[in-house]
């Protein structure tokens, strides 16, 4: 029901420009070729009625339906094609306009997705760490199980000492020690646990359990001679922006450390080279052949670390072994080793 104002115009949008009526290309062929065609024809029946004569036959509708035929339906044709021509060339547009309409969204959806990823980070990162962690208990489960296993009963780690010297004595043990004998030998030998902690290194200032099993590493003549030169070759990679916590290597299985233990070299132990960071591998490389500094205690930290190596190697577990596998200074072993050749 009209409400006597004027409506307002229909709004056709992209397309409103499509019922606007313009002379197009296909619209002058056809015509041209029309023209032609009846120019054609009408030369035809114009040098037909020349050559007749007067005899030519009277009015003939067959005669005449046919030939409106032949005059119209190739210019019909002709419209035609130049109809569907022109209705390609819209459909090319529509399917142009439609795929910048798409980039547009897809950019707007790509913003809206990076602006929103600044709440979503924190879950993201906590869920790929999980991940991570999991991954990383599987593939220590993998390489335990695929190394030698120990049917023997073995001491827990937590009591029985990491480099094969003397046993932990009984707490109702109270041993006779002639006069003169040093005070590292009153001390009980590391242990395996602790071993392998002091191995790490304290992971802060508030790690007291880290300190007080580096102090017991460091009473040990043998491991503190291989601590000390590891806390050497750390701070000296650390100058260079090196760092073992950053470092992902291939995690070696316990039968490999069992041989390299033993002396075996070569691809037997080439997995203990596992470090695949080309930047470090590069930086580590280039200050061996160059710092002379830094190649002496890297050879020295190398030397130390294989002769503690092939002890702790003959108490320890394959499990152990993984675990030492993990920690900064194996980590600093297999990337010293490998661009220092050890493996070879």
């Amino acid at each position: 029901m009209n409400s006597g104002k004027p409506e307002a115009p229909l709004d056709l949008g992209i397309y409103g420009r499509q019922v606007k009526s313009k002379v197009e290309i296909a619209d002058i062929v056809a015509a041209v070729l029309s023209l032609l065609w009846v120019g054609v024809v009408a030369g035809f029946w114009f040098f037909i009625g020349i050559s007749s004569g007067d005899g030519s036959p009277g009015f003939n509708p067959m005669t005449f339906v046919m030939t409106m035929v032949s005059i119209l339906l190739p210019i019909g044709l002709i419209w035609v094609a130049s109809a569907g021509a022109k209705t390609a060339k819209v459909m090319r547009e529509e399917a142009n306009r439609l795929q910048t309409s798409i980039d547009a969204m897809r950019h707007a959806y790509v913003s809206q997705q990076q602006t929103a990823g600044q709440t979503v980070k924190p879950s993201l990162e906590h869920q790929l760490n999980e991940i991570a962690a999991s991954q990383k208990q599987t593939e220590t489960a993998i390489a335990t199980f695929a190394s030698r296993r120990e049917h023997a009963t073995v001491p827990a780690s937590t009591t029985k000492a990491a480099l094969g010297k003397k046993p932990v004595p009984e707490q109702d043990e109270q041993p006779s020690l002639a006069l003169g004998t040093p005070e590292p030998e009153l001390r009980d030998p590391i242990t395996i646990a602790e071993f392998i902690r002091a191995l790490n290194f304290p992971e802060n200032e508030d790690d007291a359990e880290g300190f007080r099993t580096l102090r017991r590493a460091l009473d040990d003549r043998d491991v503190a001679k291989m601590i000390r030169s590891s806390q050497d070759v750390l701070t000296l990679l650390s100058q260079d922006g090196i760092y073992m916590d950053d470092l992902r290597p291939d995690k070696p299985r316990a039968e490999t450390w069992r041989r390299f233990a033993g002396g075996e070299r070569g691809p037997a132990v080439a997995g203990l080279g596992g470090i695949r960071d080309r930047s470090c591998l590069a930086l580590a490389g280039g200050r061996l052949k160059q710092d002379p500094v830094f190649r002496d205690a890297a050879h020295h930290f190398l030397r130390q670390f294989d002769t503690v190596l092939s002890e702790f190697e003959a108490n320890a577990t394959d499990q152990e072994l993984v675990e030492m596998g993990e920690t900064r200074t194996a980590r600093a072993f297999m990337l010293l080793g490998r661009i220092a050749g050890t493996f070879d």
